[in-house]
C-alpha cells in the first residue's frame, strides 16, 4: 500500500484566484459546464479533449488546445475532470503532462479514480515538485451547470486552500476528507451507497406499483418518511417517472466506482456483502443494457426481468 502523502505545499505559494491560468482536460457532460463557470469567473482557461464537446469551449471563452501538455504552460492548476484512474495516469504519464507541469503546479483529479492509485500518483508528483489533489465530485450534470456540486476532496491542507477559490466557483460545497485519496474513496463509498438506494427503491416501487398503488404518491409519502433518499426525492421523479433517463451520468460509471467501493471495503476487512450483492446486480444491467445507458436505466432491466419471468 503507497504511503499517504503528507508533504507541505510551498510557503510562498498564493491561493489559484481568477486571472490565473488554470488547465482543463476532459470536457465532457461534467467538465464542459465546469470549465466555463471557470471562464466566467475570469480564469483563463487552457483546455484539452478529444470530445465533440470540445467545439462549445471556444464560444464560451476557453482556449482549447490539440496538445495535452500545452494545458500546462503558464498554469498554476491544471483540473482532470477523467473516467478512471488508467485515463489519469495516461495522461499524466503517456501524454506527459506531468512532465510538463512546472514546479508547484497543482493538478486536481475532479474525476473517480481508485484512492490507492490517488495517492501513488500523488507522490510521483511530489517527486516533480508538483501537486495533486483529488477533489470527485457529486450532483451530476445540473450541479456542474449550477455551481452547486459537492466537492470531496482529499490531499495536502496547503494545497487544497491554494485551489479553494476555484472549486468554490464549481461547488456549493467542499469538504476536506483527508489526505490524498480520501476524497475518491469517499466518493465511491457514496455512489455505492446510492446505487443500492435506487436499485432498493426500484424494487419497492415496483413491487408497489404491482399491489395498486400510484408511483407518485408513493413517492410523496415515502418523501415524508424514513425510507427517503437521493433516489426518491430526484432520480425517481425528474429521470424514471417521466422515462427520460437522462440524469447525465452512465450506469457503467456508476458500477466503475461500485466496485472501487467494494474493494476498498473489503481490503479494509469489511466483508460488504451487500455491496458486492448490489454491484452483482448492477453488473447484470450493464450486460443487458445499452453502452450509453444511463445508470437510472437500472429499472429498465429490472421491468425486462419481470417480464422475462412472466414469459417462462
Amino acid at each position: 500500500m503507497a504511503g499517504t502523502v503528507t508533504a507541505p505545499a510551498e510557503p510562498s505559494a498564493k491561493p489559484v484566484q481568477p486571472g490565473a491560468v488554470v488547465g482543463f482536460i476532459g470536457l465532457g457532460r461534467m467538465g464542459l459546464p465546469m470549465a466555463i463557470r471557470l471562464a466566467s469567473a475570469g480564469y483563463r482557461v487552457r483546455a484539452y479533449d478529444m470530445a465533440e464537446t470540445a467545439r462549445r469551449a471556444a464560444p464560451a471563452g476557453i482556449d482549447v488546445t490539440g496538445d495535452v501538455t500545452a494545458v500546462a504552460e503558464g498554469a498554476d492548476a491544471v483540473v482532470l475532470m477523467l473516467p478512471d484512474s488508467d485515463v489519469v495516469a495516461a495522461v499524466l504519464d503517456d501524454a506527459g503532462l506531468l512532465a510538463a507541469v512546472a514546479p508547484g503546479t497543482v493538478l486536481i483529479d475532479m474525476g473517480s479514480s481508485q484512492p490507492l492509485r490517488t495517492r501513488e500518483l500523488a507522490a510521483r508528483a511530489a517527486e516533480r515538485q508538483a501537486r495533486l489533489v483529488d477533489a470527485p465530485v457529486s450532483g451530476g450534470v445540473k450541479g456542474a451547470v449550477d455551481g452547486t456540486l459537492t466537492i470531496m476532496a482529499g490531499g495536502d491542507p496547503g494545497d487544497l486552500a491554494r485551489v479553494s477559490p476555484l472549486l468554490a466557483i464549481l461547488g456549493g460545497r467542499m469538504l476536506r476528507l483527508g489526505p490524498a485519496g480520501a476524497g475518491h474513496a469517499m466518493k465511491a463509498l457514496n455512489n455505492l451507497m446510492s446505487a443500492t438506494h435506487l436499485l432498493i427503491t426500484a424494487e419497492a416501487l415496483l413491487a408497489g406499483q404491482r399491489f395498486g398503488l400510484d408511483p407518485e404518491t408513493m413517492l410523496t409519502a415515502v418523501n415524508g418518511s424514513s425510507g427517503r433518499s437521493g433516489s426518491t426525492e430526484n432520480k425517481w421523479p425528474n429521470f424514471v417517472l417521466p422515462g427520460t433517463f437522462d440524469s447525465g451520468f452512465a450506469l457503467r460509471l456508476m458500477l466503475k466506482d461500485m466496485r472501487i467501493a467494494v474493494e476498498l471495503a473489503e481490503a479494509t476487512g469489511i466483508a460488504s456483502r451487500l455491496g458486492r450483492a448490489s454491484t452483482d446486480l448492477w453488473s447484470d444491467a450493464a450486460d443487458h443494457l445499452p453502452p450509453t445507458a444511463d445508470h437510472t436505466e437500472i429499472v429498465r432491466r429490472l421491468h425486462q426481468i419481470q417480464q422475462d419471468n412472466e414469459v417462462t
